[in-house]
């Protein structure tokens, strides 16, 4: 069977249900995660803008959401195909899911699942863990793909329906980006972009408008994108298990790459480590992304303090509340935590490239006086191996919330999101309560 028939298949047919419980409770896990992240992430600067920016109709205000979960930085993310899928396959199911009014939980539950797999998938085949330091932003590139496939989903599309709303999804879909800066990156224009695109794919399926089903079935991707990609990554064993056990959480709002060095010093600090006698922190990491977070932080730009290991170990020994803050306002200029990222020095380390991108690894080696204190993260909190489980979700949802909204509705929302899928009103809760985050 061509490509494209076999995954409207799996999204015409695929059961949340029919998974192992553990794999059932990990996908509510990850759902009430991005709807947190949504809720917090509605309240930056930025999130404004975006509203600004798709003050348009119902399509606009999916992609507006789905941006808000994506800037967030405290999304999850799959590591070896570096893609966030739920940033993309959560907030369009809540969103479509409050347009349709009648509010099925295990519809909305199969759909986010259906849309978070072929994400993943899709950069997967595109060795996206490589091809993001080429220009290709994986998450963004197979966007379109995995809202199509919620759409189809949720709409119930037939299997040629489907297969059309996923081929043009794939035609619609960008190619590289450029490098983005300032307070208001580029980027979220063309994640919106992205998002909008899966809808209008979807829409004009719907409509009638055909695509082309044998699309993957010879080397388009590689001709027409300049994306190699390897089709069996995005079928073989498709709908046997799925993707959630290889998921990881982040903590705390962070880059990912980031997250390695400022979990290990975390821990340090736990131990007992005093920062201020902290002289110098050698921080070493793979080749692929030590350019990328021994960066500056630029004041003016609050996702540069996410990017920078320093920085974000300097507001761990510092200011470690806010490493909660998705607005980071308060602390960017916060001159403790600026003094103790110029002490961090990042090196590449061929040693660890081997692993990579099954494992983001870092070991960071902090002097103190005449001695040299090392630590390694092989697996950081929030991996597979060190998996946040509920009670962990529940305290981040609370440290991100409470600030912005006081202890007991942070707790409220906190409690609707991880319950969402459980029943139907308990979803419609949930759903309501997104919809109306994204304002």
């Amino acid at each position: 069977m061509s490509v494209i028939p076999q995954l409207a298949r799996f999204v015409r047919e695929a059961s949340l249900a029919r998974l192992p419980m553990g794999e059932q409770a990990m996908a509510r896990r990850h759902v009430a995660d991005a709807a947190i992240a949504g809720v917090a992430g509605a309240r930056t600067h930025e999130a404004a803008a975006f509203r600004d920016l798709g003050a348009g109709g119902d399509d606009d205000a999916i992609a507006v959401a789905a941006t808000i979960v994506r800037h967030s930085e405290v999304d999850d993310i799959h590591l070896p195909s570096c893609t966030t899928p739920s940033s993309v396959a959560v907030p369009v199911a809540l969103m479509l899911a409050a347009e349709l009014g009648d509010i099925d939980p295990a519809r909305v539950a199969d759909a986010i699942w259906v849309g978070t797999e072929l994400v993943t998938r899709f950069g997967v085949a595109i060795d996206g863990a490589n091809a993001l330091y080429r220009g290709v932003w994986p998450t963004c590139v197979g966007a379109p793909l995995g809202v199509a496939a919620v759409a189809a989903r949720l709409w119930g599309l037939d299997q040629a329906t489907t297969e059309h709303a996923l081929s043009l999804s794939l035609m619609l879909m960008g190619g590289r980006t450029g490098k983005f800066s300032g307070s208001l990156s580029g980027r979220w224009v063309l994640f919106m972009g992205a998002i909008g695109e899966g809808m209008r794919a979807a829409r004009a399926a719907r409509a009638g408008f055909c695509g082309d089903a044998t699309l993957l079935d010879g080397p388009w991707l590689e001709k027409a994108q300049g994306m190699p990609a390897d089709m069996a990554k995005l079928v073989d064993g498709l709908g046997a298990t799925s993707i959630y056990p290889a998921l990881s959480m982040k903590p705390f709002c962070t880059a990912r790459q980031a997250l390695g060095p400022t979990d290990a010093f975390m821990a340090l600090l736990d131990e007992g480590l005093d920062p201020r006698a902290v002289e110098s922190v050698v921080v070493r990491v793979p080749q692929t992304y030590a350019g990328m977070i021994s960066q500056r932080v630029d004041p003016a730009n609050r996702l540069s303090g996410f990017v920078s290991a320093g920085f974000q170990m300097g507001l761990a020994a510092f200011r470690r509340d806010h490493l909660w803050d998705l607005d980071r306002s308060a602390v960017m200029n916060d001159p403790n935590a600026l003094a103790f990222a110029a002490r961090v020095s990042v090196f590449a380390d061929s040693a660890l490239q081997a692993d990579y991108p099954r494992r983001w690894p870092a070991i960071i080696e902090v002097r103190v006086g005449d001695a040299v204190i090392e630590r390694a993260a092989m697996a950081v909190t929030g991996d597979p191996d060190r998996r946040l489980d509920d009670a962990a979700v529940i305290d981040k949802g609370r440290r991100l919330l409470t600030p912005l909204m006081g202890e007991a509705q942070a707790s409220q929302t906190v409690d609707a999101a991880m319950a969402g899928l459980t029943s139907p009103s308990h979803c419609e809760r949930l759903v309501a309560m997104f919809r109306a985050a994204m304002g």
